[in-house]
């Protein structure tokens, strides 16, 4: 049965954490943002860089390749047949990963294995990593389809946003507990993870809401777990992308607020709250690795 790897560097270094930034989390970025805003795509990865991330989502990756930037892709995959020349594509480009959104959730138990096969068999015979995400409208949107998904295939492999999760199904509402522990089959099979942080009703909130004291502390343990399941499997050479995905209120993700004279403006820095997301999962992983050695 097939087994989606984890990312490698090809090294004999202990597994680590790269964090990265999803490219999309750019897009619309308002004038007053601290981020690279309106400048050529060569100062734009110089600034990602020489803000401590290690790699790009998206974007240019002969340019990222020149500046010392790893690059991971991604895409949507609607039916079996589509997976093949998907992979074949990312691999010859180079990427070192792809995620994936897979399906649409209507999906019947039978649809969603073809699906996961696919990708499974894509995988594994171009060698690339194929990491299906968490994401809501797709055949992951609900934790109890995902883990009989799991039990059905467990060489499957997770990109984890668990924003969808998080707050399209009010994750906090009942027991937190009970809900980590029926999860652990999915943290058990994290290879990479999109940064993005809610509350129970709105799936990306400012990191300064009030709301967020409580989130950030569920969303730490979320992440935690995951890299303690990344690293119990993980071998010399393997890292896990952590990759930030602030999107746009112009798709509906960042939240607005309305000044006195009537224009909208998003309710955060994207590139700041980026920044420290990306600070949170160092913390979390540093955390997985103690309990680890401990362990």
């Amino acid at each position: 049965m097939s087994t989606v790897r984890n990312t490698n560097d090809g090294t004999d270094a202990a597994p680590r954490l790269r964090v990265d930034l999803n490219m999309g989390g750019l897009s619309d970025l308002p004038a007053w943002s601290a981020g690279p805003v309106g400048v050529d795509p060569r100062t734009t990865l110089r600034a990602i860089k020489a803000a401590g991330y290690a790699g790009i989502q998206g974007g240019d990756i002969v340019l990222a390749r020149e500046l010392g930037l790893g690059c991971t892709g991604g895409g949507r995959i609607n039916q079996p047949g589509e997976v093949a020349a998907l992979a074949a594509q990312w691999k010859q480009t180079g990427y070192d990963a792809a995620t994936v959104h897979v399906g649409w959730g209507h999906e019947s138990d039978a649809e969603i294995d073809a699906l996961v096969h696919a990708v499974l068999a894509a995988s594994t015979r171009e060698d690339i990593p194929i990491y299906i995400e968490l994401h809501r409208a797709t055949i992951t949107q609900d934790t109890w389809r995902t883990v009989q998904m799991v039990e059905r295939h467990p060489g499957i492999r997770f990109n984890a946003d668990f924003s969808h999760w998080y707050s399209g199904l009010e994750m906090p509402y009942g027991n937190w507990e009970e809900k980590l522990a029926f999860l652990q089959p999915v943290f058990d099979r994290v290879g990479f993870l999109h940064g993005r942080c809610g509350n129970s009703s709105h799936m990306q909130v400012a990191l300064n809401h009030p709301s967020m004291t409580e989130a950030l502390e569920h969303f730490r343990d979320l992440w935690t777990r995951s890299f303690a399941g990344f690293l119990r499997a993980a071998r010399p050479g393997d890292y896990i992308c952590f990759a930030p995905e602030l999107l746009s209120h112009a798709i509906n993700y960042a939240q607005t607020f309305r000044h006195s004279d009537g224009t909208l403006t998003e309710a955060s820095d994207r590139w700041l709250d980026a920044q420290r997301l990306g600070e949170i999962a160092r913390e979390c992983f540093a955390s997985a690795q103690k309990a680890s050695i401990q362990g």
